[in-house]
């Protein structure tokens, strides 16, 4: 009697396990998941020229990948050299652009197609080849068929130069407008607040005199030469604003560093904007702060954070989640230096400053 209820006892754990099996059939791991079809470059041959680098010059689509199972799919992007995409280290060397959840293209500027060309080794003005694949990750990674791209970088030039933005909000006063630096050949980018109340007109003028300035063209988007039309802001607020002298155009995007944590107004959800002193290039705040923690972010958010590694310093490291404690309420006086770089070319730096003082 025992064998023969430890063979049904067998039996049964056999059908389970086919069950089980059936039922585990639906993983997406264990399903086959392909590109339904061949993804598409906007162009095959692309000559880059650094005066244009602001410009979109590439679009990279493909189509949805399908998973048995409902979920968001995330998207990739590899660029590699077309010696690099064979043998036991196989895309090994690959620069990985990250697209998204969902998202199904990808644009690039000159400047950045420029950047991935020159960092996998093509020559400045010489073609080379780049090979593009698609990246879909589930719990589980597929690519697309490669795609062949032609591409001849430019030789980025270093670039020092300053232009000048006297307008309404500092009182039209040449010697004390704000400066923006040149970081490429003749765009420039800088920082300002427009105070409330202020006036929204400004223009562009390349020397700290008024010998020669751009006013508003066609557009308010348009630069002209000596013209009388001021340029004018969207309202009051802090802005990013690059100027691109070589294409007779500027921009302002709305930018501003905050102080965020339980000790300001907006504990973590709101982030408490400063305002940029552009003549000593720090972001500023007085405040109430409560007792809790402060650091700081970009643009009411987390994508791009400081904290400080080491609180009893003034230093504060990129991405760091600790902050400084605040121990008594009260008014403060909160700075935020940092050396602003341009986000889409090199990322903001290791460390910034900060000082936080009772008044």
């Amino acid at each position: 009697m025992k064998k023969y209820i430890n063979k049904l006892f067998v039996l049964g754990s056999l059908l389970f396990l086919a069950a089980s099996c059936e039922t585990d059939g639906q993983l997406t791991t264990l399903a086959t998941v392909t590109f339904p079809s061949a993804i598409e470059v906007s162009s095959s041959t692309i000559v880059l020229k650094e005066d244009v680098s602001d410009q979109q010059t590439l679009l990279v689509s493909w189509p949805k990948v399908t998973y048995p199972i409902a979920a968001p799919v995330t998207y990739a992007l590899q660029f590699d050299l077309t010696n690099d995409i064979k043998g036991s280290e196989a895309w090994g060397k690959a620069k990985r652009v990250e697209v998204g959840e969902d998202v199904l293209s990808k644009a690039f500027t000159v400047f950045e197609l420029n950047k991935i060309a020159t960092e996998l080794g093509l020559k400045p003005n010489v073609a080379g080849e780049l090979v593009i694949r698609v990246e879909s990750t589930m719990d589980h990674r597929i690519y697309s068929t490669p795609v062949t791209i032609t591409v001849t970088p430019y030789e980025k030039v270093v670039v020092f130069g300053e232009i000048y933005m006297p307008g309404s909000y500092q009182g039209w006063g040449i010697e004390t407008a704000a400066a923006l630096k040149e970081i490429q050949v003749g765009i420039f980018q800088g920082y300002m607040t427009l105070p409330e109340g202020a006036g929204p007109g400004f223009k562009i003028n390349r020397e700290r005199g008024w010998a020669q300035f751009f006013g508003a063209g066609a557009t308010n988007s348009d630069l002209k030469n000596m013209s009388d039309t001021d340029l004018t802001l969207p309202g009051a607020g802090s802005y990013q604003i690059k100027v691109n002298l070589n294409t007779l155009k500027w921009t302002a995007t709305a930018y501003s560093w905050g102080i965020v944590g339980t000790a300001t107004a907006g504990s973590w959800d709101a982030s408490t904007p400063m305002s940029y002193d552009h003549q000593t290039k720090t972001w500023k705040i007085t405040t109430t702060l409560a007792p809790g923690a402060l650091k700081f972010r970009l643009n009411n958010s987390w994508d791009v954070n400081y904290g400080p590694a080491d609180s009893s310093t003034n230093t504060i490291n990129l991405g760091n989640q600790a902050s400084y404690s605040i121990g008594e309420a009260g008014t403060y006086e909160v700075t935020f230096t940092i050396n602003e770089v341009d986000p889409v070319s090199n990322g903001y730096p290791a460390t910034a400053t900060c000082t936080i003082v009772k008044k």
